[in-house]
């Protein structure tokens, strides 16, 4: 029997004058695409001539899109012969040091040697209007969200300490991968995922399997290719 999971509490705020218009960070599991929802749990296989469980009845894949929060985009932003546009306009208030502007960009030399540079393209930067604070002894590793290729961007992953960085707006770098895309990307679409990591010291201890160990991965082995659920029914810890 695996512990319950402990209660914890991500707090999010935002400029008073944005409050009522800004999109809120919401549970992962409330986030899923259509895609997902719509396809099905099973589909028949025409080289194995039996239906096969597909990605919908996965719970590692399922586990990792629903953990942590999704920052969503502020408003709609409109995308035509790779110029960016939008209609945002918030409201002015004490706070005066935040950009008005829900997108950025860094320059591409900051990106220069790795895959996401490009001599004609910068690196966009979504910009975010909550700060985050994490439980004392709590990251936040802050990434793509989790499975959604169907993104025309892909958001930079960063590791940031929020329980001591919390006073300040956390941006999301992005490098733009469909540069065929045009249209509208609507206010609200996931632009990042956030999922609370608790700061430990880890080393790797190395063993071979011995003895017992070599019983109970062959019976795990057996178990989980002949009977559908085993992994859910019996090692799936609660996470929520």
């Amino acid at each position: 029997m695996t512990a319950e999971p402990q209660q914890q509490t991500l707090t999010f705020r935002c400029p008073p004058e944005l409050e009522p218009i800004l999109p809120k960070p919401s549970p992962a599991i409330l986030g899923l695409p259509d895609w997902f929802k719509t396809m099905p749990a099973a589909a028949f296989s025409a080289l194995q001539q039996s239906e096969q469980l597909t990605l919908k009845k996965c719970p590692p894949f399922i586990d990792a899109m629903t953990s942590g929060f999704l920052l969503p985009l502020v408003c709609d932003l409109r995308v035509e012969g790779g110029t960016f546009s939008w209609d945002f306009s918030p409201p002015s208030g004490a706070i005066t040091s935040y950009t008005r502007s829900p997108i950025d960009f860094h320059d591409n030399v900051q990106v220069v040697g790795t895959p996401y540079f490009a001599d004609d393209r910068f690196i966009i930067k979504f910009n975010n209007f909550w700060t985050i604070e994490s439980p004392p002894g709590y990251s936040l590793l802050i990434t793509h969200p989790i499975n959604r290729t169907d993104l025309p961007f892909t958001t930079l992953t960063g590791l940031i300490d929020t329980d001591l960085y919390r006073d300040n707006f956390i941006n999301f770098p992005a490098w733009w991968r469909d540069e065929n895309f045009e249209g509208v990307l609507a206010k609200g679409t996931p632009i990042a995922q956030c999922i609370p990591v608790k700061r430990d010291l880890w080393e790797a201890r190395f063993e071979t399997i011995t003895g017992d160990g070599v019983r109970k991965l062959q019976e795990t082995s057996v178990a989980v290719t002949s009977t559908r659920g085993v992994y859910r029914r019996q090692f799936r810890a609660r996470k929520r």
